[in-house]
């Protein structure tokens, strides 16, 4: 930020007098007295040197893994260096969701080119310009799908559980009904859901990979909800994306996801992307911002948020959502990191995050580590475990490993992308049979 100096007392002088106040005190004045007298309780301020040792002592405390085996929703994947080199621009890091769109041409045009990416991704017609995170992606997707007939939601248990709270959440804000569907053996309970779906659903929710890393044949999900006259929502992991069929070859009305992996650390939980892209005929319930390319007065390519009426910005007491923001800066590093990767490499990273949990599972077998759920997996598999679950993880956070996600007293949850390496994952098998005592 090196071009950031502050203005200097004379420069905020001037600037006081320009807009007619004769002092900072003169923007408060609107707060009562008794509110704004007497000083806050603030420790004293520290010097330049005193603050850094401060931070450097407190940054002490976090704990560092040499390696990463664990997922469930946000992932440590490799992150070429064009990626920070292009959003950590001063004028990048500053742009926020365009308010006066006309002259955000800039941000328009990278939103644009971010939305274009995840319709290519997706194989949807149209992507907004990104919402919070994926969870929140997936919530905003089932308030979409209501209409005055149908008012309920199915969710398939076996999508995040973390995503499956916030759809109940807006379910219980939007007083829509929500119906989990559930999970036999790792996958959605066909059964269960053909019983479930009816003429009042207005959509089915599921995951893919799902939550515990199977693929499951959403092809045939879609084809019973298509049936039953409801919307077909479907989750999906960006790198898998890759590899695997797309959203709109399943039948998905919409498609939603956790844009963190393209491109963004893991950041202790944020700030992440939501993204979300659906059919052309749902276009219009399509939440938040979308940009769309025209041009102008003198025939040159143009920016514009467009179909604005469809929200809160017009018909308020007709939005089925609220949001009139987006994560630009997020939505830019996903673009860009698209950008860098192209088809080949987001294809390779793909083939690389399956390859090697393939490997890593073969190699847990050996040493009793049996896999729980029977079908085809990306890069996350559920294990059971020769030993407490817990027993593992607190192990292994001492050699400096993250272990797989407990989920049970003898299940884990385990997960490789293509930063994990045959040394790494040799090295854990090894430090398993020490804990294990094989």
């Amino acid at each position: 930020m090196g071009s950031y100096v502050t203005s200097t007392k004379k420069e905020q002088e001037a600037m006081l007098h320009e807009i007619g106040l004769s002092g900072f005190e003169d923007f408060f004045v609107q707060i009562p007295e008794n509110v704004r007298a007497g000083e806050l309780k603030l420790p004293e301020g520290l010097s330049e040197m005193e603050a850094l040792e401060k931070m450097q002592s407190m940054a002490e405390k976090n704990k560092v893994f040499h390696s990463i085996f664990r997922g469930a929703g946000a992932y440590n994947h490799y992150i070429p260096a064009i990626v920070k080199s292009v959003t950590s621009k001063e004028e990048f890091v500053t742009a926020y969701t365009p308010y006066q769109a006309e002259i955000s041409q800039g941000v328009l045009q990278s939103i644009f080119e971010y939305q274009t990416m995840i319709c290519e991704l997706t194989g949807m017609d149209v992507s907004n310009a990104s919402v919070y995170d994926g969870a929140e992606a997936a919530a905003e997707a089932t308030a979409m799908c209501r209409d005055r007939k149908r008012n309920k939601v199915l969710v398939s248990a076996c999508a995040n559980p973390e995503t499956i709270q916030v759809i109940k959440t807006y379910c219980f804000g939007n007083n829509m009904e929500f119906l989990p569907i559930p999970e036999k053996d790792g996958k959605t309970d066909m059964e269960k859901l053909e019983a479930l779906l009816d003429a009042g659903t207005a959509c089915f929710y599921a995951e893919a990979p799902n939550f515990y890393g199977i693929i499951e044949d959403y092809t045939a999900l879609g084809e019973k909800v298509h049936e039953a006259g409801a919307k077909y929502i479907l989750g999906c992991n960006p790198i898998s994306l890759g590899l695997l069929r797309t959203p709109a070859e399943y039948g998905a009305d919409v498609a939603v996801g956790e844009g963190q992996p393209l491109g963004m650390e893991l950041s202790f939980g944020g700030p992440y992307l939501g993204f979300m892209a659906a059919t052309k005929e749902m276009m219009r319930k399509l939440p938040g911002r979308i940009v769309g390319e025209t041009t102008d007065h003198e025939g040159r390519r143009a920016f514009v948020l467009t179909l604005q009426a469809r929200e809160q910005h017009i018909r308020r007491e007709k939005a089925s959502s609220n949001i009139c923001s987006n994560q630009a800066l997020c939505a830019m590093t996903a673009a860009v990191y698209l950008s860098a990767m192209g088809e080949s490499g987001l294809r390779q990273a793909a083939q690389l995050c399956i390859s090697k949990s393939h490997y890593l599972q073969a190699e847990l077998e050996k040493i009793g580590f049996a896999l729980k759920y029977d079908g085809p997996f990306f890069h996350e598999f559920v294990t059971k475990t020769p030993v407490e679950a817990e027993k593992i993880e607190k192990a292994l956070m001492k050699k400096g490993i993250l272990s797989g996600l407990p989920l049970g007293e003898k299940e884990m949850l385990w997960c490789t992308t293509e930063k994990n390496t045959k040394v790494q994952m040799d090295e854990l098998i090894e430090a398993l049979k020490e804990v294990c005592g094989a």
